[in-house]
């Protein structure tokens, strides 16, 4: 889909792992379960920084997540997190940094850190970037909303390189909407809508591909 993604490879058992050499596989790396969301498996741990610390890791999620496991080259820069609403044509609901409180060299936006999010980080929505990046980063949601299927809502996670690029991680098609602690929540209270505008806007969405469910 012209969207610019981190190298990848994809474990799907201990078979596999075994029969493949990781010495061309650009370090350090990052390893998730490759069908999971709300940050499970993705922890502080999950970046390595070795051949051999990656196949150690890769067997240990492999074992505990029981599903394959995706091996990503690391991506240093800043987190970005992107909301997405409607259908034909969608939009841009806002453009979020995830920014730590706590400097270091590389920042992981990990389960721990969610779980203490508000001692942590801080999110700068809208993101203070430069204009040729906020628009590379609208193009690239876009497109990977279309390409992927997504319907009404879906939050798109991007890292963005030394040279400015910005690197397509995951996309969530059924994001987290707590109004506390959510990313789409924290993100559209920053832009000045409503919970309750937020909801109404994804219903009217999923409402509209279906007007003959609509009763007047």
């Amino acid at each position: 889909a012209g969207v610019c993604t981190p190298r990848w490879r994809v474990v799907a058992d201990k078979q596999q792992l075994r029969e493949t050499r990781w010495d061309d596989f650009p370090l350090p790396a990052f390893l998730k379960p490759a069908h999971e969301g709300s940050s499970k498996g993705i922890r502080s741990g999950s970046r390595v920084e070795s051949a051999e610390q990656l196949v150690a890791t890769a067997r240990t999620m492999l074992e505990s997540y029981e599903q394959p496991i995706m091996v990503e080259e690391f991506i240093a820069g800043d987190e970005i997190t992107v909301g997405v609403t409607g259908n034909s044509p969608s939009r841009i609901l806002g453009i979020m940094r995830v920014l730590p409180k706590i400097k270091s060299e590389y920042f992981v936006y990990s389960l721990e850190v969610k779980r203490d999010w508000q001692r942590l980080v801080q999110y700068e929505c809208p993101a203070q970037l430069e204009t040729a990046i906020l628009e590379r980063i609208t193009e690239a949601s876009l497109k990977s909303f279309t390409a992927l299927g997504c319907r009404d809502v879906a939050r798109v996670d991007f890292r963005i390189g030394r040279e400015g690029t910005p690197y397509f991680m995951e996309i969530n098609p059924l994001p987290g909407l707590n109004p506390n602690y959510s990313d789409l929540c924290i993100m559209a209270g920053k832009m000045g809508w409503t919970y309750r505008s937020l909801i109404a806007t994804i219903l009217k969405a999923a409402r509209d591909r279906y007007p003959q469910c609509v009763s007047e």
